[in-house]
């Protein structure tokens, strides 16, 4: 077979390397791809969003199957795309990606349908916002509507902070026509888990939850970023709250999008808060989450390109998704200054005993020198029996690895091993 999978980070690099170990796979194509991603598959130069170039790629090289991994292309319906010039894709169409597009949309669906998520106000005035924000709880949470590289989230937790917020997004257009809407909503307290579902519309198959690490300090201090480190499975999601969660929010999720006529089928995120109230959704998103990725698929014990044609073809009730029940974790290693300015072009050097533990995210190559080109640069992983072992052994073989500038976080897993001590 033929794999196109489109997108050039880290939890693409994740998902090309699982999908390598079917034995059926001929040649896998990144569009673009990265530096690191071109060891185990063939990358091609052309943008994750142009989708008449991805389809032209798709049909010229007689593709089997395409994996659409971002949310740009999937909510410009790079999947609806494909799917017309008869080539199968792992992915939500367009009509089905807007619940990750657009946070009024999955409000509103969330309330319609009595999914449990945060109290909420819908603006597209900006001074009817602000009005609002007069007396509106604080602290408070601010959305851009719209994709904005996962960064149009803001916690603000002063009145002020709340203000500027909503004049950044709907006045100084910081995240461009993402910010002509904006959602404030109550904010939540509670232990964070993120679970990615396997769906084809009709049956929903959670993986292995899993605990992120947003901001750039340790402790959990500075700068959120796209993610400093992950691991799986997130101690504070116990088997109680994942029935009650399959209960009140995965299945109704999937069976709302169907009532309105807008079926989903591929990787469904949902962003949990453990409230005193219950579990409660923060966000979802329309595809498989990075770093997230990093530290689910190694426990994944199953086919990955199996699991994924079956969310295609309608069949995931009779297919094993089987994970272990070890431990993962992923630490990334990030250029010196993100997620503000940072330099690029540093070397790096990966033992090659190493490279099946490594993950890459942000590099290119120069002949055959692997240079830093981006924010995030490595997920470097450990699996083992226990979250403690498989922290370890990433950090040790973080030891191993270098460029000028590297930096990563030393706690991650941290809040995780307390929780378990508790």
């Amino acid at each position: 077979m033929n794999i196109l999978v489109v997108g050039s980070g880290g939890r693409e690099h994740a998902i090309i390397k699982k999908l390598k170990l079917n034995p059926s796979v001929k040649t896998i194509y990144a569009l673009p791809g990265n530096g690191g991603i071109a060891t185990d598959a063939r990358c091609v130069p052309i943008g994750a969003t142009d989708i008449e170039g991805i389809v032209a790629f798709a049909k010229e090289n007689a593709i089997d199957y395409a994996v659409v991994a971002p949310d740009d292309p999937l909510v410009l319906g790079c999947v609806d795309a494909l799917n017309e010039v008869g080539i199968p894709c792992f992915g939500p169409r367009a009509n089905a990606a807007i619940i990750e597009g657009s946070k009024v949309f999955s409000k509103n669906l969330m309330k319609k349908y009595g999914i449990p998520t945060a109290a909420y106000e819908v603006f597209s005035d900006m001074e009817a916002a602000l009005a609002y924000l007069e007396t509106a709880p604080i602290p408070t949470v601010i959305k851009a509507d719209g994709l904005a590289l996962g960064k149009g989230v803001i916690i603000a937790m002063t009145r002020d902070e709340a203000k500027a917020a909503v004049v950044s997004m709907m006045q100084d257009k910081k995240f461009g026509k993402s910010g002509d809407n904006v959602v404030i909503e109550e904010f939540l307290t509670g232990p964070e888990v993120s679970v990615l579902a396997f769906t084809d519309g009709k049956v929903v198959c959670p993986m292995v939850s899993s605990m992120d690490h947003k901001r750039i300090g340790e402790g959990d201090v500075g700068l959120n970023t796209g993610g400093m480190g992950t691991i799986a499975p997130n101690p504070c999601y116990t088997a109680a709250l994942a029935e009650e969660c399959m209960k009140t929010i995965f299945v109704p999720t999937i069976q709302a999008m169907n009532a309105e006529g807008r079926p989903f089928t591929g990787c469904l995120y949902f962003g949990l808060m453990m409230t005193p109230n219950g579990p409660k959704v923060i966000e979802y998103n329309c595809r498989f989450g990075d770093p997230e990725t990093q530290v689910v698929l190694p426990l994944l014990e199953s086919d990955l390109l199996t699991v994924m044609q079956a969310t295609t073809n309608g069949t995931l009730a009779e297919t094993e998704v089987k994970f272990s029940d070890g431990a993962a974790a992923c630490v990334i290693m990030a250029s010196a200054g993100y997620p503000e300015a940072y330099e690029k072009g540093k070397e790096i050097t990966i033992p090659e005993h190493l490279s099946d533990s490594v993950i890459v995210a942000g590099a290119k190559l120069d002949g055959d020198k692997l240079l830093t080109s981006g924010g995030r640069v490595l997920g470097v992983i450990g699996t083992a029996d226990t979250l403690q072992g498989a922290l370890d052994k990433a950090y040790d073989n973080v030891s191993h690895i270098n460029f000028e500038g590297a930096y990563y976080r030393r706690d991650i897993g941290a809040r995780a091993l307390a929780a378990m001590e508790e």
